[in-house]
């Protein structure tokens, strides 16, 4: 047998100093120019939940397979690659980090190796040691998530690795407290959700649903096109107000803008329901705002296109 930590480092590396979360955050350091690459923070969170469930965060190639597989073809960019191909990448890279082993030595991305040999990956002996903390771990899963996708979906992101989301998300300062800095993390601007939904009139910019409870609006919020985790700047050219439906399917891809303002529903979304098909009337709907109402940027939609719409490969 090969050496089990070939391509990860030194599995007894202490991560002392630096913090389990730190390392794992900077698993986002090759991200260029907006460009969405979820692989190996999904990995990441599913191992963190198989501690969870099973105590090791050992993953056997051909779980992760399908596991990892399915979420980036849920969470992920559209890609042409196979689903297999696509969680062969992080499952075989990830040993770059220094945080991850794989129990034979094969080369990176390739599938065949991965499948001959029956490979089994897991988290470094000290970035598991450190999460059998639970503190550590639901701190760690929050942190992850939270840098990487909006809030509209991480308890969905949650969800599908195998944690209870309340339990993660239901914990205030919780990343505080297993060492993030706090210093170096951005803030959002305490008014953008009040502007936003006054520059649309308080109602939703697809379906026009305007529902208030007092002296507030209710079921509404304040969508960024281009999103908050990938730079997407507290603006009024970076975000609509949508109710809380339109907000969840445009994060997810099912909702997106043409470069003309006009709403398009991604080929991969379907309903059965009268009340689900409804979604199909809003294709070609175009935006209007109200008079003075900026219009969000060309450069946030594109971004949302090709970062987060779900387009069918190959569709016309």
């Amino acid at each position: 047998m090969s050496d089990p930590h070939a391509g990860g480092g030194d599995p007894n590396i202490s991560f002392g100093e630096v913090g389990v979360i730190e390392r794992l955050m900077n698993l986002r350091q090759h991200q260029q120019n907006g460009k969405r690459s979820p692989h190996k923070p999904l990995l990441a969170l599913l191992a963190l939940a198989r501690i969870e469930a099973v105590g090791s965060s050992a993953i056997p190639w051909v779980e992760a397979r399908e596991q990892l597989g399915n979420l980036l073809v849920e969470f992920g960019p559209t890609s042409t690659a196979s689903a297999a191909q696509s969680a062969a990448y992080p499952f075989t890279r990830l040993r770059s980090d220094a945080l991850w082993v794989l129990d034979e030595d094969v080369p990176m991305d390739r599938i065949g190796p991965l499948e001959r040999h029956h490979v089994t990956g897991r988290f470094v002996a000290s970035v598991e040691h450190a999460m059998k903390d639970r503190q550590a771990l639901f701190a760690t899963a929050r942190a992850l998530v939270e840098a990487e996708f909006p809030p509209s979906i991480a308890s969905d992101i949650l969800a599908a690795v195998g944690f209870d989301p309340d339990e993660i998300l239901g914990r205030p300062g919780a990343a505080a407290s297993a060492g993030t800095d706090s210093t170096q993390v951005r803030r959002r601007s305490a008014n953008w959700r009040g502007r936003i939904l006054a520059a649309w009139d308080r109602q939703c910019a697809f379906c026009g649903f305007d529902g208030q409870l007092g002296f507030g609006s209710v079921g509404l919020e304040a969508a960024h096109v281009r999103w908050f985790t990938y730079d997407g700047p507290d603006s009024l050219d970076n975000g609509v107000a949508l109710c809380a439906l339109h907000h969840k399917l445009f994060d997810r891809g099912a909702l997106g803008l043409t470069e003309d303002y006009h709403i398009v529903v991604s080929n991969q979304f379907t309903a059965r329901t009268e009340a689900g098909q409804r979604v199909y009337e809003l294709a070609d709907r175009p935006l209007r705002p109200r008079p003075g109402t900026k219009l969000p940027s060309a450069e946030h939609v594109l971004w949302h296109t090709t970062q987060v719409f779900k387009e069918r490969v190959g569709a016309e």
